[in-house]
């Protein structure tokens, strides 16, 4: 564990700040200590869609530019202040090689992230709007509390404005 503690970086991220910009390479996996981050790409059209949150004890990187070396297409910005430990890719190739342990925690982490990557799609082709705020809300909370309402709906799919309505019907 003492050799993984070697291969990381920590550093402090302002609110805000970009960890990773579209037309870069990503050349870091990142586990968030504290804080909270998505991930987005800007469409055709101009408007931001976001992909994927992530908060304490979780990783984020854009595997696709991380894995195979290419441009990104993604965003990722911290939407509060926050601490994380970055891994290269040559040091995370390092560590799984000479770790089983490590090697086996990350197979889990992505077996995890595939089911709900899985998950996520198949609600939403199979929800309501009302029905997916209200999936989304039960089984992350912590999320619905701490991220700006624009960024949720462009997660979901939705218009600020639907979610918004959608929400003042829930609390009503």
């Amino acid at each position: 564990m003492n050799h993984f503690i070697n291969m990381v970086e920590l550093e402090n991220i302002k609110n805000k700040q970009f960890i990773l910009k579209e037309g870069h390479y990503c050349n870091y996996n990142h586990f968030i200590i504290n804080g909270c981050f998505r991930s987005f790409f800007i469409n055709k059209k101009g408007v931001e869609k976001t992909v994927n949150f992530g908060i304490e004890d979780w990783w984020l990187t854009d595997f696709d530019s991380f894995i195979n070396k290419t441009q990104t297409k993604l965003n990722i910005q911290a939407t509060e202040d926050a601490i994380i430990l970055k891994i290269s890719k040559f040091n995370f190739d390092t560590i799984l090689q000479n770790s089983l342990e490590i090697n086996k925690y990350f197979r889990i982490i992505l077996e995890r992230v595939r089911i709900a990557d899985q998950r996520r799609i198949q609600y939403m082709f199979n929800l309501s709007g009302e029905e997916l705020y209200t999936t989304f809300y039960k089984y992350n909370p912590e999320f619905v509390q701490r991220i700006p309402q624009y960024m949720l709906a462009s997660y979901l799919g939705f218009t600020p404005e639907f979610l918004s309505k959608i929400r003042a019907k829930k609390h009503s």
